[in-house]
């Protein structure tokens, strides 16, 4: 450890600095161009490419001081998910920021941007800037000079590469398997609208239809096939971070695209009603929304197959029962048609969106033959499953590199002696 040394994030960075929104607000972006990053897009490790904004020319010249480079590492500043940090993917440069995103650029000749990245996210560094965050005159909100005093230990530059490219080994393997869980996806997405919505089914050239659907398959409610729990408030003192009888499921599990992450999973010692619980291969659905923009509110997941036998669903999921149809088939159904996204702009509130379930039985749900069902399900189940083992890959990776990462960038564990037993 004599070798390592307190740097203050001035003394080792070119720039540090935030944007700001264009002019109008979200009703100024586009659908394609120049990529704006909002504090949505920002994960601990992760770039969310859901609901991506993009600017013109014009707005971007207006932002040129805020332009993202390559291993720029971007940290969000206010708000709940103030402190989440990662690195911009490079294929999206150029880029710009907006007000409530600070963009810290390395210096490097005196350190490596994937390790000072795997820093901030440690648990250690993590909490010293949370608790900065909160002291603050304003709540939840970094500056620009917190940032800059905020201090870190650095090794040579040469060793700090060697520890980043331990760690990034495991989050290049956490990538390989989230594109692939992301193809799968796809591919279940694309037959469901091949057969349901194209009506591209085997077999369907010499099926008869009337009104734009064979005559042989029904539209029905919803309500008659599906039932809604809802789950249920509970304490901070029932819900831990590490410990307790079952996992939790809150918005945090929910992707704003529709799905589920492991990450960041809770736990929960507290009591429960019993249909409150659910397992693995049942949908869950948000019904609460923080953004304002409609992102989580809506969506629906299925519960996949962990060492996590059971969860508890907070007030802000409902589960969704099948009651005559094969769940696989009403999870694609909602995930896939859009359900979730229609039923989502009836959501209403004025800091919190919520939306009432009980509107999702209204909606009209197309049901085909029941051989064609179940060839649909013996299909796309195997995809499901496979989404299930490539999750449990990257949580266990996950853990692998959170186990390390404290010990590596603290000098702990001797870099020498990894690369030896490996």
């Amino acid at each position: 450890m004599k070798e390592w040394v307190p740097y203050k994030l001035k003394e080792i960075t070119t720039k540090i600095g935030s944007g700001s929104t264009p002019t109008g607000g979200k009703e100024a972006y586009y659908q394609s161009g120049i990529t704006l990053v909002r504090s949505l897009n920002i994960y601990d490790f992760v770039f969310e490419l859901q609901n991506l904004a993009f600017i013109n020319k014009a707005q971007a010249k207006k932002l040129n001081g805020v332009t993202i480079e390559k291993d720029d590492i971007l940290l969000n500043i206010t708000g709940a998910s103030v402190g989440r940090c990662t690195i911009i993917p490079e294929y999206l440069l150029p880029a710009r920021v907006n007000q409530h995103v600070s963009i810290i650029r390395c210096d490097k000749e005196k350190v490596d941007a994937k390790f000072l990245l795997y820093c901030i996210n440690s648990t250690s560094y993590k909490d010293a800037l949370m608790s900065i965050a909160d002291s603050g005159a304003t709540r939840e909100a970094l500056t620009k000079d917190d940032i800059e005093k905020f201090q870190v230990l650095l090794p040579s530059l040469p060793l700090q590469q060697q520890i980043a490219s331990i760690l990034s080994a495991y989050d290049d393997l956490v990538e390989v398997n989230n594109q692939r869980i992301k193809l799968l996806e796809e591919t279940a997405r694309e037959l469901y609208k091949e057969w349901f919505v194209r009506m591209r089914f085997p077999g369907y050239k010499k099926a008869k239809f009337v009104k734009g659907i064979p005559k042989t398959w029904t539209i029905e409610s919803l309500k008659d096939h599906i039932t809604i729990v809802r789950g249920k408030s509970y304490t901070s003192e029932e819900i831990d971070d590490n410990t307790g009888d079952h996992a939790f499921i809150n918005l945090k599990n929910m992707k704003r695209n529709g799905g589920f992450r492991l990450d960041g999973t809770k736990f929960f010692s507290g009591k429960f009603k019993k249909e409150q619980v659910v397992l693995p291969g049942d949908i869950v659905m948000a019904v609460t929304d923080m953004t304002q923009d409609r992102l989580i509110v809506g969506r629906v997941a299925r519960v996949p197959l962990t060492e996590h036998k059971e969860y508890v669903i907070s007030l802000d999921i409902v589960k969704i029962v099948s009651t005559k149809l094969s769940n696989d088939f009403i999870y694609s159904t909602l995930r896939f048609n859009y359900y979730g996204e229609h039923i989502a702009q009836f959501a209403n509130g004025t800091n919190v969106l919520h939306l009432n379930p009980e509107l999702l039985r209204k909606e009209s749900i197309l049901i085909p033959d029941e051989d064609l069902i179940k060839s649909f399900v013996q299909t796309v189940k195997p995809m499901f499953e496979l989404v299930d083992v490539l999750a449990i890959e990257i949580e266990q990776l996950r853990q692998i590199r959170d186990r390390l990462l404290p010990r590596l960038i603290s000098g702990k564990l001797v870099v020498k002696e990894i690369i030896k037993t490996n």
